[in-house]
């Protein structure tokens, strides 16, 4: 059954946007740092969080790929280059 629930969660979580996702996050971080609730329910919340976490890199890092500059070449034509965050 927790391998069933498991593999849900994790579905529900890769069908999430970015801004649902770190939303749930940030409401997991706040419980956790309240202390509510029992162990049990904070280590899952904890499991959840970092598979949000995650979903929320990935779905930062596709954008980021996506992400093109244009700029002006040597010729003066404009060009796409792909955006260097560094």
């Amino acid at each position: 059954m927790e391998n069933s629930q498991t593999a849900e969660s994790l579905a529900d979580i890769q069908t999430m946007s970015f801004e649902a996702a770190l939303a749930e996050l940030k409401m997991i971080v706040e419980r956790l740092e309240q202390g509510e609730g029992k162990l049990d329910e904070a280590i899952d919340a904890y499991d959840r969080g970092a598979k949000l976490k995650a979903h929320c890199e990935t779905k930062l890092r596709e954008a980021q790929e996506k992400i093109e500059k244009i700029t002006i070449g040597p010729d003066g034509e404009p060009r796409i280059e792909p955006f260097d965050v560094a």
